[in-house]
């Protein structure tokens, strides 16, 4: 960036100075407007991969008019993910008809982050839906002067740099300074209403995906009968399955829609959940990422209810509030430790009573919580009411630092927790510092297993290399799981897209090689795995291959190679469909014809109004789309955009031909003329007709039109 006095990267402090000294906020911000006076900065490179839009985008070309909001990301950064609800809302303020454009550019820290394909699947995986750029060698990150993730740089409509705000939490001031700005420009007629050449990403999902979007992570139940019981993370789809080891859907919880809800099992709503672990065979905790929350599903009485977190993103780094008053952050993963009860009084039977705690991952804060399932004293003989939840290893700060004093010790986004009950031990997977640590639940002591860097401030110590302690190095590790003879643990190497196994005695991790059967097929290749458990004989690993919207099975050979991958099948148990949608008004549109063997449907829904009707500013607009079963998957599956309802649709294999099934997509508008209010409710039924030698991906487009009488498909 050329600029006089490099003050680019202050200027936010400028401007707040401005704003302190100013009566009036807004007359300040246009005072700053009218003296700030940075260069425009160069545009994009020519042949970068772009995400969102069918062609390449150019100040030159494209954002000539437009406010621009840079957001420089990478994206295993954990407050990255944190800014992206903010730009949604941002995004939902200002259009870009209003003349404002988000753009992401990634510019990566890890080798693998700058691969574009990785650079896709995460805007999928994050439901990003405005452009984004793949900025492989940071050369807009070194044009604009930026030195830390996430910074948001917002340009004016000629490309100026305006203001540039670093770290999160700038959501108010941001729309703010976007709405000053915005009207400053019209008053100077510099801002355009075009639009872009939007395409959803989405669309580049694969035709045979399957039913799971994004699979983060998976837990293993052993029943009384020794049978087991897999439950899955299915994030992108915003729910949890419950399943045999044969694929069979036993429990679907959640994935009617995003959004944040207790209730029944069909009813709850989740928001890309990752960790879950069992208490026992009918109940289980998940870590419900995005929605900053541990929930506690109740699969006998088919309840879904928070037990920690509020909904929205804490900043509290010490906790000690009951239940939901505690706010938390970002839970990753979590697991069980039943530990003897150190109350001193006396027991009848001689044996102190097992306390239950669930430990968090709680990648946000870059700490390890405990939310206290019932009274329990532990270390230091300190009494924790039930449903306490406090901090319990982790300064907060970002590092890779070992201590003996659980406090002083740091983390860098843990992600991954595997107990080891004998030991008294939980291993973690801590992904930003690519490195497996242990922390001892006797004194809180955390030290290194495997990977990473003796300096604490070295997050960038990454690899694949085998080895042991600092010698190894892995990529961005996100999952960890222990045998059951509690002496070997499993790594998912996520960014190394491989398993490694992890001698506990020895500090000294392993790739898993492949046996003599592998061969070249895209069934023995991982993609971004996240999670993984092992089965009780230890003798398979159920993967999260999560880039590869699959649950593997992993058959080993005494544990250090893999002898065989099978994909785990999902399939209904029962003939149960979906519950309709209710709706005063049922449209059918054109029949869906598809091939028998399955495939991708692109849905595109164009609603115009006639007779004086439009919708009323401001008033909630929303879409939903019910599937005829658990085995269909779509994304998105909900939205508040009526202008732009386009919808990818995975269709699984017809096999009986019978047809039958059909997709309801329900709109639920409020509109209005000059008269009054109008709340229309109406429901698009698309039936499913399978073909034997029909096509394996479609686009439909439906143009509705809505009148003051009459709806219709035309």
């Amino acid at each position: 960036m050329d600029n006089e006095d490099n003050y680019l990267y202050y200027s936010h402090e400028k401007l707040l100075a401005q704003i302190e000294l100013s009566k009036n906020k807004d007359e300040a911000i246009r005072e700053y407007l009218r003296t700030v006076k940075y260069a425009p900065v160069k545009d994009f490179n020519d042949g970068l991969e772009w995400f969102n839009v069918f062609e390449p985008l150019s100040f030159n070309k494209h954002l000539k008019g437009k406010i621009v909001l840079l957001d420089f990301f990478t994206y295993c950064c954990i407050n990255c993910m944190h800014i992206i609800p903010d730009l949604r809302k941002i995004e939902s303020t200002f259009s870009v008809r209003d003349g404002l454009v988000v753009i992401g550019v990634h510019s990566a820290k890890f080798e693998n982050e700058k691969v574009s394909s990785n650079i896709l699947a995460a805007v999928q995986r994050y439901n990003i839906g405005h452009p984004v750029v793949n900025d492989c060698n940071s050369d807009m990150w070194t044009n604009c002067d930026i030195h830390c993730w996430p910074t948001l740089l917002l340009l004016g409509p000629s490309g100026n740099p305006i203001v540039m705000l670093t770290g999160e939490g700038h959501k108010d001031e941001l729309i703010d300074y976007i709405r000053v700005t915005l009207d400053f420009y019209k008053e100077q007629k510099q801002i355009s209403d075009h639009n872009l050449p939007f395409e959803s990403a989405y669309h580049l999902l694969p035709t045979h995906k399957g039913p799971l979007l994004f699979p983060g992570k998976i837990a293993l139940y052993i029943d009384e009968n020794d049978d087991e019981i897999l439950a899955i993370s299915d994030t992108g789809n915003n729910r949890i399955l419950l399943t045999d080891n044969a694929g069979h859907i036993i429990h679907v919880v959640g994935g009617k829609k995003v959004g944040f809800k207790d209730g029944s099992l069909l009813e709850a709503e989740f928001n890309s959940p990752q960790g879950l672990v069992f208490l026992k065979k009918d109940v289980l905790f998940v870590a419900d990422t995005e929605n900053h929350a541990i929930r506690r599903v109740d699969l006998l009485n088919g309840v879904v209810e928070t037990v920690a977190g509020k909904g929205y993103q804490g900043h509290d780094r010490i906790g000690g509030k009951l239940w939901q008053d505690q706010e938390i952050s970002s839970p990753w993963d979590v697991c069980i430790y039943r530990t003897p009860d150190m109350d001193l009084t006396f027991h009848p039977d001689g044996k102190p009573p097992l306390r239950e705690v669930l430990m968090i991952a709680m990648a946000g804060t870059h700490q390890i919580w405990a939310l206290f399932l019932e009274d329990t004293v532990w270390w230091k003989c300190k009494k924790y009411p039930k449903g306490t939840c406090i901090n319990l290893a982790g300064s907060g700060r970002e590092e890779n630092r070992n201590n003996s004093y659980p406090q002083t010790a740091a983390f860098a986004q843990p992600s991954g927790l595997a107990l080891f009950m004998k030991n008294k031990e939980v291993y973690i997977a801590d992904s930003e510092s690519s490195s497996i640590r242990r922390l001892s639940l006797v004194d809180g002591k955390v030290t290194p297993v495997v990977g990473g860097d003796r300096n604490p401030n070295n997050l960038f110590a990454f690899g694949d290399k085998d080895g042991t302690l600092y010698d190894a190095k892995l990529q961005h590790a996100l999952g960890v799981a222990a045998t059951s003879s509690e002496t070997v643990l499993y790594v998912a190497d996520t960014y190394n897209h491989k398993v490694k196994r992890i001698n506990i005695s020895e500090n000294k991790i392993v790739t898993l090689q492949y046996g003599n059967n592998a061969d070249e097929s895209s069934i023995w290749t991982f993609n971004e795995p996240g999670g993984l458990c092992v089965s009780a004989d230890g003798k398979r690993i159920y993967l999260a291959d999560t880039n590869n919207h699959q649950i593997k099975i992993l058959t080993l050979s005494r544990g250090t190679s893999i002898i065989k991958v099978q994909i785990l099948d999902l399939k209904l148990k029962s003939t149960e469909t979906a519950v309709p949608l209710s709706s005063n008004d049922i449209l059918t549109g054109t029949s869906l014809k598809i091939s028998s063997q399955g495939g991708k449907v692109v849905l595109k829904f164009r609603i115009t109004f006639s007779g004086g009707l439009k919708l009323t500013p401001d008033a909630p607009q929303k879409w939903l789309v019910s599937l005829p079963s658990p085995i269909y998957s779509c994304v998105p599956k909900n939205g508040t955009d009526i202008d732009n309802v386009d919808i990818v649709l995975n269709v699984p294999p017809q096999k009986d031909l019978k047809g039958g099934s059909h997709v309801d997509v329900f709109f639920k508008l409020v509109t209005c003329n000059e008269e009054t209010c109008l709340p229309r409710e109406f429901l698009i039924r698309l039936p499913l007709e399978p073909q034997e030698n029909e096509v394996l991906s479609l686009e439909r487009e439906y143009n509705v039109i809505v009148d003051l009488n009459n709806i219709k498909i035309v």
